[in-house]
C-alpha cells in the first residue's frame, strides 16, 4: 500500500471517531434532572399494554414518518440538535412511538449538550432492554423497547447523580404526553410521579383557569 493511501485510509478513521465521538463523548457541565422518589416499579395497575401485537412492517411504513421508521426499525440515529424533544422542557412522559409504552420521564431528563434528548433511566428499568451494539469501531449498549423491540438509542456511563447513566435517545422513537393529558390518555397511574415532585401545581393552575 502506497503512503498516499495509509494517509488516506487514516482519515478516513478519524473522520469516523469524530462523528460518533458526538454521541459517546463525556458530557460536561451538564444540567441535573429534577428529582423524583426512588426508583420503584412504576408499570402502572390493570392490562394496559398486555394485548399489545406489533404491527406487521407494512402497517408501521403506513403509520410512521419515514424518520420514525428509519430510527426504530432499521437503528438509524437522527441528527443532533435538530430534533422534536432535545430542547423540551415540559412535565410529562415519553412514551414508545410504536406500541405507547411509558419509557421515560420529563423529571429524569437533563441537558447532556449533545443535541439529543437524555435521561438518566427509564421510567421503569423493565420497559426497556440493551444489547451490545458493534457498528461502530467501538462497543456501544443499544437501547429498545421491551415490548415493541423500537431501536430507541444507547446508554452511557457518563451521566449525572442519581444513576451516573445517560440514555441518549431518538426523539423519532418517542411519543411525549404532557402532564395535563396523562390521565385522559390512559396513564393516570403516572401522575403521582409529579405530584411527589411539585410538577403537579402547573397542571391545577391550568385546569382552574377559564
Amino acid at each position: 500500500m502506497t503512503r498516499a493511501m495509509h494517509e488516506g485510509a487514516a482519515a478516513v478513521i478519524v473522520a469516523v471517531l469524530g462523528v460518533s465521538s458526538l454521541a459517546c463523548r463525556p458530557a460536561t457541565g451538564m444540567d441535573e434532572p429534577a428529582r423524583r422518589p426512588s426508583q420503584e416499579s412504576s408499570r402502572p395497575e390493570g392490562t394496559r399494554m398486555s394485548n399489545f401485537s406489533k404491527p406487521s412492517n407494512e402497517e408501521l411504513r403506513e403509520r410512521l414518518t419515514a424518520e420514525q421508521y428509519r430510527v426504530t426499525q432499521q437503528e438509524g440515529t437522527e441528527t443532533p440538535f435538530s430534533n422534536a424533544y432535545w430542547d423540551d422542557h415540559r412535565a410529562g412522559i415519553y412514551v414508545d412511538v410504536v406500541s405507547g409504552e411509558p419509557l421515560f420521564s420529563s423529571l429524569d431528563k437533563f441537558d447532556s449538550r449533545t443535541g439529543w434528548p437524555s435521561f438518566t433511566r427509564p421510567i421503569d428499568s423493565s420497559s426497556v432492554t440493551t444489547r451490545t451494539d458493534r457498528r461502530l469501531l467501538f462497543a456501544r449498549t443499544e437501547v429498545r423497547s421491551r415490548l415493541a423491540d423500537s431501536h430507541l438509542g444507547h446508554v452511557f456511563e457518563d451521566g449525572p447523580p442519581p444513576t451516573g447513566l445517560r440514555y441518549c435517545i431518538n426523539s423519532a422513537a418517542l411519543r411525549f404526553i404532557p402532564v395535563e393529558r396523562l390521565a385522559d390518555e390512559g396513564y393516570g397511574d403516572l401522575l403521582r410521579q409529579f405530584e411527589t415532585s411539585g410538577q403537579r401545581s402547573a397542571v391545577n393552575d391550568e385546569r382552574s383557569s377559564p
